[in-house]
This record gives C-alpha cells, structure tokens and sequence, in this order.
C-alpha cells in the first residue's frame, strides 16, 4: 500500500470537525444513522490556471481509516459534545462500509468521482473531514509538483519546504512531492516513515560560523568528502565559486546558488567552473522557484533544482478544491441544487478513453449501476480501495504510484501540459448520471 510502512497507531477520530459527531448523535435519535448511503469525493473545478489535478494522499488516508478509532482518551474528550447513547456506539465504531476510487498518482479533471464511500450515513459521514483534510492537501501539493517537473524537463528536483509549512505537513507535502517526480526531500521524517531519499548539506549560517568562506568550505569538504554541495552565494559568488573548488579540487560535486538572478549567474558559474577544471561540478539553483521560474530557466545550464515554499503551499492553490457530498440514499439519488454548489446525484464510475497511440481523449462519468462499454485502448478508472475496514491486498507502492502518474502525464495531450491558463486537459462528459 502506498502509506507509511510505518503506523504511529494513535487514533485519528478527532481529526475531525464537531458536526461529523453531532449529526451522527441527531441521527442515531431519530433513526436514520443506519440508512444506507453514497458519499462521493469530487472537484466542481480545478484551481484557476490548472489544467489537470493529481490524486495523492490515498495512502495515508487509507491509513487514518484504519485508525479511526475512539479510545478512552477520545471518549472523555467528547463528553461534552453527544449524549451518552452516541459514547457507546462510538465506543465501538469500526468503519465497515467499502471505498473505491482513483488509485494515488492519477490524473483528475472537474467531476471525476475520485473517492465512493459506501456504508450506513453514521459510518460514512464521520469520514468527510479526515477524508478531505487529507486528499486537499496532498493533492493540491502533487499538483503543484507534478507541474513542475515537467517544467525541470528531466532534471532533479529536490523538496525542501520544511521550514515554510506546519511540522506534520511538512511530511505529508514531501510524501505528495515524490509521488509528483521529486528524486529527493530535505525532511527527515519523510525519510524515516515513507522511505524517500533525503539530501541537504548546509545553509548560509554554515559559512557565516566561519572566519572565512575558504574555511568553511574546507571543513565541509573534510566532513563530507569532495562530493558534496557548496553553498557559495553567501558573499560574492564568482569568489565563491574560486573558493569552493580551491576546497574540494575540480571533484566538487556541486555548487548551490540560492539568490540573484539565478539564470545568468547559472551561466556565469558554469563557465567559471569549465575554467577551473570542474567540469562535471554540478550546479544547483534554489531559492524562491516555482513551475514558471523553472520553465524560464530550462535553456540554462542548471543539473538539479530545490524547491520550497511554492511546492509546500500548492503553488497558489493550497487546496485541491476537494469536496465530499452525499450522492445515495437507500439507492435512491440525492443532489444538491445550489446554483453555486451544484452537485450530481447517484453513485458515479468513469472511464478514461484513450487513442491507439495512448493519448487521453475525454473522461466519461456515468451512473456505477449503468457500466458503459469500454474500447480496446480505454480504462475503468476508480478500483477498490478498502474493505471490511481494512485496505485491499495488492494496492500500490508509493514507487508504483510515483511511476502511474509518470505514464499518465505522458498520456496527456501536450497542449494540456502547458503552464498558461486553458480548459481542462481532457473534457469531462457526464453520461447518464
């Protein structure tokens, strides 16, 4: 499964909003909490600017499922909040419904139903806000970086937006950049729990500690050998650059500039470095990038990029615009008519069809109780994802789910791979449902 190999096993019940728990109370007393209902998960429309959405953070909320539990703990801290009748069947709340959906690392595009919680309307309404807590924001990060790799065209890119997010986010946001096609993150943590490479070597107050820039540089080099990352914009950089390998020889691994302008002194390093024989001395550009800033340097002579705040916040769109609606009653559809929050009822599937030569052509959403005929080249996109409370065998890594999306950008027209403003990728079409 593509969550952490590594489960902390606190619960997660009161990651969660006050009225999941007061409408199951209200709903226990009136007897409705035991109808059988849809919950669907969907974006009436992806961030402004986007072309595409990715699905990420299905793992972990795979996870947070499984670990929806209510303890003592939980339990005295919800005293206040239902009645005694609704403690004891929290007491003994084990979501036991199904979930299908979009497997973690695909393409979503406005409507595509990309999470089907099915159970009784207690069960599956305590999931809406852990649901989208999750999805929002991973997806929103994926996005985010899934853009910018196809801006960095082939080059690394490097997570390092620790130090700009919430602590737990942090870890979430680099989990969601490496299934986006980050080779590494600067985080730790990420390391320990998901198993995604790690890198970093040392920041401006490195060089500051120092009495001189030659001797910081030299000490770097003996702790870490001649293989590692100067960081040579603290003063001036051409001095920098001279320092850096008078340290660690025309061996130098690699040299990061974090300011500036980054193009033209990406050039001006590259030449410097020629000079001094350091010719396969990598060079490094951090500071302040987003997809647009790497598109604009993709002619330089740049071998990796780090990319923080941009990245951890989504790009502009720190949420995926991810919203979990009611969609099924006892079989019977339900809808929401607000002309600004309009919703489609009945339990929905999709189907993605392809040409021959593998390039996307439309999404085709349809009533789940009415299949449509799949073509030879075309795919049924949701799969189960959970049963019996439990997550099904066989799902995918996080590296499977890093390489579904390589191949599912790859499908995309390549005018849906564009940075500027446009419609979708592929169109939505909503058949029967």
């Amino acid at each position: 499964m593509s969550g952490s190999p590594q489960s902390t096993g606190v619960s997660a019940a009161l990651l969660t909003d006050r009225y999941e728990l007061t409408m199951v109370a209200a709903a226990l007393a009136d007897g409705t909490a035991d109808r059988r209902c849809v919950f669907e998960v969907f974006a009436r429309r992806l961030p402004e600017g986007r072309r595409y959405g990715v699905v990420a953070g299905t793992g972990r909320l795979l996870e947070s499922v499984r670990r929806f539990r209510f303890g003592e703990e939980e339990l005295d801290a919800l005293a206040d909040v239902v009645d005694a009748a609704t403690l004891d069947w929290l007491a003994g709340y084990r979501f036991s419904g199904e979930i299908d959906g979009y497997p973690e690392g695909e393409l979503f595009f406005p409507g595509s139903p990309i999470l089907t919680v099915r159970g009784t309307f207690a069960d599956a309404v305590l999931l809406e806000t852990i649901t989208l807590s999750i999805l929002n924001h991973d997806s929103a990060v994926a996005s985010a970086a899934a853009r910018m790799v196809t801006a960095a065209a082939g080059r690394p890119m490097i997570e390092m937006g620790s130090r700009r997010t919430h602590e737990a986010a942090a870890v979430a946001a680099a989990r969601a950049t490496y299934l986006a096609g980050f080779a590494a993150t600067s985080n730790l943590e990420a390391e320990r729990r998901h198993g995604i490479p790690t890198a970093g070597t040392a920041a401006h107050s490195w060089v500051l500690l120092h009495d001189d820039e030659l001797g910081a540089f030299s000490s770097q080099v003996k702790a870490l050998g001649p293989d590692t990352t100067l960081l040579v914009d603290t003063y001036d950089i051409r001095r920098g650059v001279e320092l850096a390998v008078q340290a660690a020889g025309p061996g130098l691994g690699a040299i990061r500039i974090d300011s500036g302008d980054l193009g033209e002194l990406a050039r001006q390093a590259r030449e410097q470095l020629d000079a001094l024989g350091a010719t396969d001395t990598r060079i490094v550009l951090s500071g302040d990038l987003d997809e647009y800033a790497i598109a604009s340097l993709r002619a330089e002579p740049v071998d990796s990029y780090g990319v923080g705040t941009s990245v951890v916040t989504g790009s502009g769109a720190p949420t995926a615009g991810l919203v979990y609606k009611l969609v099924e009653v006892d079989g019977r559809p339900v809808a929401k008519r607000s002309a600004a929050k309009e919703s489609r009822g009945g339990a929905k599937s999709a189907v993605r069809r392809f040409k021959p030569t593998g390039t996307a052509l439309e999404e085709v959403v349809h009533a789940a109780a009415r299949p449509i005929p799949v073509g030879p080249h075309d795919r049924v996109v949701p799969v189960p994802l959970l049963r019996g409370g439990e997550p099904v065998a066989g799902l995918p890594t996080l590296d499977e789910s890093r390489e579904h999306l390589r191949a599912a950008l790859v499908s995309v027209p390549w005018e849906g791979l564009k940075l500027s403003r446009g419609e979708p990728a592929i169109p939505t079409v909503h058949e029967g449902s």
